[in-house]
């Protein structure tokens, strides 16, 4: 891989279709950390069932807060990306360990795969570093 080599940067399509997927995965991990935070009572029954004690609901929602703001920064959305791909490890870690389902399981995968699509379709530096074959 030559590292000099000219970027091709993004179509029209492609810049949105990133933007739309990354917007809509900020929007889901809002969502699940404002959930965290205010403790309704699906959040107070799958932390019981996943045999979480409900004082680490605020933390956890802290955390998906500021992964989430990192992630939407351009300038550090790879980072942001890095660090939400930890926590959704840990989602399906915690999955794993309480006998969820196969799709509670396989959920958190589904979102790190789109959320970093939704940053390989709309950054050329990314595409360049990890590049998809013929």
């Amino acid at each position: 891989m030559q590292l000099n080599a000219p970027i091709a940067n993004a179509s029209k399509g492609m810049l949105w279709t990133g933007r739309v997927l990354s917007g809509l995965i900020a929007l889901l991990f809002v969502f699940d950390g404002v959930g965290h935070l205010m403790k309704p009572a699906p959040v107070v029954e799958a932390f019981a069932r996943l045999g979480y004690p409900l004082s680490a609901s605020v933390g956890i929602g802290v955390l998906a807060l500021v992964c989430t703001a990192i992630y939407v920064i351009p300038r550090t959305s790879i980072f942001g990306a890095i660090l939400m791909t930890g926590y959704l490890g840990g989602a399906v870690s915690t999955h794993v360990r309480a006998g969820s389902t196969l799709f509670e399981t396989i959920f958190p995968v589904i979102l790190g795969t789109l959320m970093w699509a939704g940053i390989y379709v709309r950054d050329a530096q990314l595409r360049k570093l990890i590049p998809l074959r013929r």
